[in-house]
């Protein structure tokens, strides 16, 4: 499906490819159209739903500067993805055996700084985590960084213990079935706190480094960062360094699940095919229109002609493995999620325990009310997102879910 309404009263267009968006997301849409450095167009996904500063669902071109807004405080945030090699007949009916077994191995939910509930950091840290930590650790790789910036990490800013967990809010582990009845896993996580720390830090920095200039923007949270400044860089880097963090996330969850899988069967949970990975909240050098130009793409993927992406639903919905058709019109892109329909808190006084175990029957996840903020109902419809980009992606494989493990 093409373009579905176009916002012309601003510097540069916005389009829109979808028509189910709300009035909050269309004036966020319209004021990052109005910078002077956004360069040709703007592009909202069907996913589209309202942001900090920059809307969720949104595809940013700009020209010598970067918003930090526009990339988000979950920096590198995305899905990794990998087909097994056996069906659901492996699986049989242990899906809460199988999810009692991926939280042994995989730490999520909310950190406790390693108080006596704390299940969302490592305790033990596992060899190849600490491997890949000697060689990457951010104090030891930017330290010129962490000079300028010395109040950007703190003392309770969890590094090497967050690397390889899941997180809380919408992060997820899932086994699903694809139309053959083939298993998948599917693991959506960041950079964690210090991607976290990274994005809140370098977005009030913006604020401060533009001054009363700010009075001058639409919305301060748009505050930016000019290139060739010394902040720009630092910006960057440490972003980049953050979407690096946040794909070795994944990958050690992913071998930590298969691992978990396989003890639990007693069956070698192997790889049937490469991983996928795609990330959805970042900053990346690109061409387009002729020019090159920084694109931020917070909630939404790459989409280029064959790319292969993941494109989740919410808890208990289809999710769909999807091949990119290059739309030039989306800058390459296309939607990251089902996108929210709803706010957490209004999700919590809309619905209940009993609608959450009716919407999700059949999965084995949780369903209390700690994730009733996390109900498919506060979600828009992924078949509707899909057929919105049917110009942007093209669905390979479309996955209903068996187990769900939320943070």
């Amino acid at each position: 499906m093409p373009v579905r309404e176009s916002i012309t009263s601003s510097l540069v267009p916005v389009k829109i490819f979808t028509d189910d968006m709300d009035d909050t997301s269309r004036i966020q849409l319209r004021n990052v159209a109005n910078l002077p450095f956004v360069f040709h167009h703007v592009a909202a996904m069907p996913d589209v739903h309202a942001g900090m500063g920059a809307t969720i669902g949104s595809v940013i071109p700009t020209v010598g500067a970067l918003i930090p807004a526009a990339v988000g405080v979950d920096i590198g945030c995305g899905v990794s993805g990998v087909r097994l090699a056996f069906t659901s007949a492996h699986l049989g009916d242990n899906g809460e055996t199988l999810r009692a077994a991926i939280e042994r191995a995989v730490p999520h939910g909310r950190t406790d700084d390693g108080g006596p509930n704390d299940r969302g950091a490592w305790t033990d840290l596992p060899e190849e985590v600490a491997r890949w930590w000697e060689r990457h650790d951010i104090r030891k790789l930017l330290p010129d960084v962490l000079e300028r910036h010395p109040k950007m990490l703190t003392a309770r800013t969890n590094t090497v213990r967050h690397l390889g967990t899941l997180g809380t809010g919408n992060h997820f582990i899932e086994l699903r079935l694809d139309e053959a009845d083939r298993v998948w896993v599917l693991c959506h996580s960041g950079s964690r706190g210090v991607g976290n720390r990274i994005g809140t830090y370098f977005l009030q920095r913006a604020k401060e480094v533009m001054g009363r200039e700010t009075r001058t923007l639409p919305d301060p949270d748009l505050a930016s960062f000019r290139e060739g400044s010394v902040d720009f860089r630092d910006y960057l880097r440490c972003a980049e360094w953050a979407q690096e963090y946040a794909r070795a996330n994944r990958g050690f969850m992913l071998r930590a699940i298969l691992a978990a899988v396989g003890r639990s069967l007693g069956v070698a949970a192997a790889a049937d095919g490469e991983t996928i990975d795609c990330h959805h909240n970042y900053v990346a050098r690109e061409h387009h229109f002729g020019r090159e130009v920084w694109v931020t793409r917070k909630g939404a993927i790459r989409a280029r002609a064959g790319d292969m992406g993941i494109i989740p639903g919410s808890m208990g919905s289809l999710t769909y493995v999807v091949r990119g058709k290059g739309s030039k019109e989306a800058f390459c892109s296309c939607a990251h999620g089902a996108g929210r329909r709803m706010g957490r808190n209004e999700a919590m006084r809309r619905f209940t325990v009993a609608d959450l175990a009716a919407q999700t029957a059949g999965v084995a996840c949780p369903k209390d009310r700690s994730v009733l903020d996390e109900i498919p109902g506060a979600y828009k419809e992924i078949e509707e997102v899909m057929a919105h980009q049917s110009d942007l992606a093209e669905a390979v494989h479309t996955l209903r879910q068996a187990v769900c493990v939320k943070g």
